[in-house]
């Protein structure tokens, strides 16, 4: 059954975000720069109106330090106790060049990325806040950021450009950039009848599974596009899921279910849907033999010492011309496969019926749940054991 939790809010909820400590706190933000931080029972713990009551967009506790809470709020981050919600422990102000969309935190707690509407992410030191990077190669508004389990160093961006990049950390420009418009174009070809309009794939929210190569990115023709990354950081291969019938607002691996494949997801469309992509050709190339003939065989990664001469090769080849290094690019981009699933549909599928702002997979008090926030000031929590 659905459990609303109310009260913590007066306005719209943008974000929620779950403590991965063990008393499992839950964290909320929303219009006009409230915070709420919740307990694995809905009670509410604390509640914050940030300084300016500009929206808060983001909301990640540390993975190292469950008691810090870092909340993105027009261009600042601000540090939080979420068991003591008096002010902000610390201020990063101009953390973003422009407004913050999506903030991310690598696995260890020593960076932070930070998304924001120049479409530049730039990558915070921790402590302290210092920017040590800033990459630019958006075109607009970077929505969301994510960094790689098991490389602290890799980077994932996305933007409403509909370009999905990787990074490393030590460079200032991208491994791969993958446009998701050249996909789309590609994929509708076969599909479009006419007369058919389809939404273009601005990019949403992009997550990566536990096993940090397989990734999900939602977007805005409805579908939650796949990647798998290969040996050396190459995309390897590239599909979808046709997800939703309006804009893909949300795609969040689960790390607490019996495999890292299974992939939540929230649309415009009013609908939260729970997808098992272990068979999924991106995920598991061998189960689609189709995709084998041109496909790179999976292949443990490398060595560091491999993977770091690579990187050094590469960083001493001189700078090409932009237009050079575009087209390297995309060639990266096209060597990699491409495969539609066939149409399994979701394992769960809940008509939620308001349009998803955020979605945070949780296990709360042992029950593997999502909590929904929606254009209202409440949560909506839902089991995930209807499995």
């Amino acid at each position: 059954m659905a459990k609303q939790w109310s009260e913590g809010h007066s306005t719209s909820i943008l974000c929620v975000g779950a403590s991965s400590g063990p008393e499992g706190l839950l964290a909320s933000g929303s219009e006009g720069g409230e915070v709420t931080v919740w307990s694995q029972e809905g009670t509410i713990i604390g509640r914050l109106t940030l300084p300016g009551e500009e929206d808060s967009t983001s909301v990640v506790f540390s993975p190292a330090a469950p008691s810090q809470l870092y909340v993105s709020h027009g261009d600042t981050v601000s540090v939080l106790d979420p068991r003591n919600l008096k002010g902000p422990v610390e201020e990063f102000q101009g953390a973003g060049e422009e407004e913050i969309n999506a903030l991310a935190l690598n696995e260890t707690g020593s960076s932070l990325a930070v998304a924001d509407d120049s479409g530049a992410v730039r990558v915070l030191e921790l402590p302290g806040g210092k920017v040590c990077r800033t990459l630019r190669r958006h075109t607009n508004i970077c929505s969301s950021v994510a960094f790689r389990p098991h490389r602290p160093n890799n980077l994932l961006s996305a933007g409403l450009d509909m370009q999905v990049m990787l990074w490393g950390l030590q460079k200032t420009r991208p491994i791969w950039t993958l446009n998701l418009q050249d996909v789309a174009e590609e994929e509708d070809d076969h599909q479009q009848r006419p007369g058919q309009l389809f939404n273009p794939p601005l990019a949403h929210c992009v997550s990566v599974a536990s096993c940090g190569n397989i990734l999900g990115c939602a977007a805005e023709d409805g579908r939650v596009h796949l990647m798998r990354i290969g040996s050396g950081s190459k995309l390897e291969q590239q599909g979808a899921v046709k997800a939703h019938s309006q804009g893909a607002s949300q795609a969040h691996f689960v790390n607490f279910l019996p495999h890292p494949y299974w992939l939540v997801t929230g649309g415009n469309d009013g609908q939260v849907a729970l997808w098992d992509l272990s068979k999924h050709p991106v995920v598991t190339p061998e189960a689609n033999p189709k995709t084998r003939v041109t496909a790179a065989p999976r292949r443990k990664g490398k060595s560091k010492a491999k993977r770091k001469e690579q990187s050094q090769d590469k960083a001493k080849s001189p700078p090409k011309a932009e237009a050079e290094k575009e087209e390297a690019e995309d060639e990266v981009a096209a060597g990699s496969e491409e495969v539609m699933e066939e149409k399994p549909g979701p394992k769960l599928s809940i008509s939620h019926g308001d349009k998803v702002n955020w979605l945070c997979p949780a296990v709360l008090k042992g029950e593997p749940s999502v909590v929904v926030a929606d254009q209202s000031s409440s949560l909506t929590v839902y089991p995930l054991t209807q499995l």
